[in-house]
C-alpha cells in the first residue's frame, strides 16, 4: 500500500500520510509521493483546496533517520526540495489536520498550511539542534516571524516541543478539536473553501503571502546549504549513530 492515499471530494485534495506503523515518518520516496501530488494537484483546475492529514495518533515523526542516513538530499533536486518548493509555493489553499507528534517537518510544513487545526494530543517539535543540524523549510524565518525571537529560540534552539494549546496560543493553529474529530472538522472547513470563487480565494492567498515568498524560497536554498554542511560534521554523525544504535 502506498505511503500515502490520495482521493478527491468536491474540489478538495485529501493527501493521506499512511506510513502509521512507522509514525508516518518521511523517506525520499515519501517525499517525492508528496511533491508528485502537489504538482499534479496544482496543474489540475478541479482541485481547489488541498489538505494534508494523518493519524488520529500521530501526524509525522518527521524524516525517517535510517533512510535519510542512506539516501541524503544531495542538492536542489532531492525529493525533499521537491516538496518544500511545493508546499510552500503553491498558489492554491492548502490545510492541515494534525493529532499526535509533529516533529521536525512535520512541523515546519505547517508553517506553509493556510489553514491548521490540531488534536488536543498534537505536540509540535522542531528538535534540529539535537541532531546537530538547523531549522529547513525557511522557519528560521518563518517561526521568528510569528513567534517573536524568544520563543522561536526556544523551539529551534532548544529544540523544545509545544502542545496543541500552546500553538493555539502562539497562533500556529487556528482550533484545537478532540483528536478523533479533527480530520472530519478540516473536511468540512476544506470544503466550505473549496465552495468560495476560486479565483477570489487564490487571488486573496497570493497578496496575503507576497510580500515574503522570495525571502522564504531564498530561506529554503540558504537552509538547505548549511543543513548539508552540518550534515558531514561530528555532532550530527554521533547523533545519527546514537539513534540508529537505541533503535537497533
Amino acid at each position: 500500500m502506498s505511503d500515502l492515499l490520495v482521493h478527491d471530494q468536491e474540489g478538495v485534495r485529501f493527501l493521506t500520510l499512511n506510513r502509521v506503523a512507522k509514525k508516518n515518518a518521511l523517506t525520499s520516496h515519501f517525499y517525492a509521493e508528496l511533491a508528485d501530488a502537489f504538482e499534479a494537484a496544482v496543474a489540475e483546475s478541479s482541485v481547489r483546496v488541498l489538505v494534508i492529514q494523518g493519524h488520529e495518533t500521530v501526524f509525522s515523526a518527521g524524516n525517517d533517520i535510517a533512510d535519510f542516513i542512506q539516501r541524503p538530499p544531495h542538492d536542489g533536486e532531492a525529493p525533499v526540495f521537491r516538496f518544500l518548493r511545493a508546499v510552500s509555493a503553491c498558489p492554491k489553499p492548502v490545510m492541515a489536520a494534525v493529532a499526535g507528534p509533529a516533529v521536525g517537518i512535520g512541523t515546519t510544513m505547517l508553517l506553509h498550511c493556510d489553514l491548521v487545526y490540531a488534536g488536543d494530543n498534537a505536540l509540535l517539535s522542531m528538535p534540529f539542534v539535537n541532531l546537530g543540524l538547523c531549522p529547513e523549510a525557511a522557519s528560521s524565518l518563518l517561526v521568528p516571524q510569528r513567534l517573536g525571537h524568544v520563543r522561536a529560540a526556544q523551539m529551534l534552539m532548544l529544540g523544545e516541543p509545544i502542545d496543541a494549546a500552546t500553538a493555539l496560543e502562539w497562533g500556529l493553529v487556528n482550533a484545537v478539536l478532540p483528536p478523533t474529530e479533527v480530520n472530519a472538522h478540516v473536511e468540512r472547513m476544506a470544503l466550505k473553501l473549496a465552495s468560495k470563487p476560486v479565483d477570489s480565494v487564490m487571488t486573496t492567498k497570493r497578496l496575503l503571502k507576497q510580500a515574503h515568498a522570495q525571502d522564504v524560497a531564498q530561506r529554503i536554498v540558504d537552509e538547505a546549504q548549511q543543513f548539508g554542511r552540518l550534515m558531514a560534521e561530528p555532532a550530527a554523525q554521533q547523533a545519527f549513530a546514537a539513534f540508529m544504535t537505541k533503535r537497533n
